[in-house]
């Protein structure tokens, strides 16, 4: 295992919901040498820092889509965390050429910049979106997963690493539903995509937690997979906000009625483990052996939040909403 302890960490688009959690999360549990957030939100990191700040943090303006930046923000660091993104799947579908400038351009500018300077090993976050997408920011995260597994190709002999996590929707973080929902109580009425719709939950800890786990376990090439509850949005709304009518408004642009995080194309790549599954890239590096012990999915699986065995209760919901904290506004 890879142990995180004296290295240097850099998290992108760090002022965000998770950033700000694995940071708070880093300082107290990973004894690192130093941790770097960088994003490019100037009030954001201000209002971060009187919150979080330590001898060992470090706080960097800048945006994924300027090599140059990232190029000198590099310099001396160990093991890269890349959470930004352009995500909001409304916006994406308003404005693709800025998804595709920030999550994919900018995955290839993190690539690039993490060779070229050694840094050890990159976990890059990616979204159930991104698993047959039918929308601009999953298509975006697809293509900047596929790049985060063939930066492994363009290391070459070069000791750098690159990974991808994919999870689901978190619980209580900016821009989901459980906030709109929260606010759209007090109006006595809520509105519903469609009652059937399905998707995966996580906790914003659980997120942080697989990360680091990830880290240290990760060889290079994988697509690790939590395995989560799903829940259906009828009994979300109605674990929320019991009291509330609902009006059914109809899936927005870009929105499916069901989540899959293993699609049945890259069921026959994948390995299952206690806890995650692990998509193995279909080239055959040696680093990767220790996976072909591990059982493989069946080639007609599919890990999706309609089918799935494990179900988020409404009373698990509410132990869950008293340990995290809600986020309203956009997400960062």
């Amino acid at each position: 295992m890879y142990s995180l302890r004296g290295k240097s960490l850099l998290i992108t688009g760090g002022t965000g919901s998770f950033g700000k959690r694995f940071v708070a999360t880093a300082l107290e549990r990973l004894q690192l040498k130093k941790l770097v957030v960088l994003s490019r939100d100037e009030l954001k990191q201000y209002e971060m820092q009187q919150k979080l700040d330590s001898e060992d943090l470090r706080y960097y303006l800048g945006d994924v889509r300027d090599p140059d930046r990232l190029h000198r923000a590099f310099e001396g660091i160990d093991v890269v965390v890349h959470a930004a993104a352009l995500k909001q799947v409304p916006a994406a579908e308003l404005n693709p050429f800025e998804a595709i400038k920030t999550n994919v351009i900018g995955a290839e500018n993190i690539i690039n910049a993490a060779i070229d300077h050694g840094v050890q090993r990159v976990l890059a976050l990616s979204t159930d979106k991104a698993a047959n997408p039918i929308n601009v920011y999953g298509a975006t995260k697809l293509c900047s997963d596929k790049l985060f597994v063939a930066g492994n190709v363009y290391s070459g002999a070069r000791a750098t690493r690159f990974a991808v996590v994919r999870y689901g929707n978190v619980v209580g973080s900016r821009g989901s539903v459980i906030p709109f929902f929260l606010a759209r109580r007090k109006t006595g009425r809520l509105p519903i995509t469609d009652p059937r719709m399905t998707r995966f939950w996580i906790t914003l800890q659980q997120g942080v937690d697989f990360v680091i786990d990830c880290i240290e376990r990760m060889v290079g090439g994988e697509l690790f997979v939590p395995k989560i509850p799903s829940m259906n949005i009828m009994d979300l709304a109605s674990a929320i906000a019991p009291e509330c009518k609902h009006d059914i408004v109809g899936i927005r642009p870009g929105e499916k009625l069901h989540e899959v995080m293993v699609p049945e194309d890259d069921a026959r790549n994948t390995v299952i483990m206690d806890d995650r599954y692990v998509i193995l890239p279909s080239f055959d590096w040696a680093w990767l052996e220790p996976y072909k012990q591990l059982p493989r999915c069946a080639e007609t699986f599919r890990y999706s939040s309609e089918t799935n065995d494990r179900w988020l209760t409404k009373d698990q919901l509410h132990d869950l909403l008293e340990h995290v904290s809600v986020e309203t506004g956009p997400a960062a």
